[in-house]
C-alpha cells in the first residue's frame, strides 16, 4: 500500500518533540524498558501495525509476544502490563474499560507512578499506530 502522506509527525510543525519528551519520562519511572517493548509490540499487533525483526532479536519473547497468555517466559508483571495493554487498546467506551479485576492485577505489580506510565505507555502506542495504519506508513523495524 503505498503511503497517503509523509508521517504526520513529521509534517505537522512542532509534533514530534513532545511526543519524544513524553516517551522519555514514561521510561523514568521504573517499568522495565523490556516490558514497555512487550506492551508496544502487543499494541501494534492488535491495530495491524506491523514489525520487522532482526535475524536474531536481542529479546527472543519478541515474536512470542501474541501468546502471552499460554508461553511460560513472561513474568507475571509482564503478563499483568500485556494484559492491560489489550483491555486499554480493546476499549471503546466506558463500558469496554478495563475491568477491575484487570486494574487489580496490574496494581499487584506496579504501584500509581508505574501504572500511569503503563497507560499512557499503552495510549501513546495506539496513538502513533493509527496515525501510521491510517497513513499508510511503510512498517516499522524494529531497533
Amino acid at each position: 500500500m503505498a503511503q497517503r502522506m509523509g508521517n504526520p509527525s513529521l509534517v505537522v510543525p512542532g509534533a514530534l518533540q513532545p511526543l519524544l519528551d513524553l516517551s522519555e519520562v514514561i521510561g523514568k519511572v521504573g517499568v522495565p524498558q523490556s516490558t514497555l517493548d512487550l506492551v508496544r509490540l502487543r499494541v501494534a499487533s492488535l491495530n495491524g501495525r506491523v514489525y520487522t525483526f532482526p535475524a536474531e532479536p536481542a529479546d527472543k519473547r519478541l515474536s512470542l509476544v501474541d501468546t502471552w497468555r499460554t508461553e511460560p517466559s513472561f513474568t507475571g508483571a509482564e503478563c499483568a502490563a500485556l494484559e492491560l495493554a489489550e483491555a486499554v487498546t480493546l476499549q471503546t467506551g466506558v463500558e469496554s474499560a478495563p475491568s477491575d479485576e484487570v486494574w487489580a492485577n496490574s496494581a499487584e505489580h506496579y504501584d500509581d507512578v508505574q501504572l500511569g506510565a503503563l497507560v499512557m505507555h499503552i495510549s501513546l502506542v495506539n496513538f502513533w499506530n493509527r496515525v501510521n495504519v491510517a497513513t499508510h506508513q511503510d512498517d516499522a523495524v524494529w531497533r
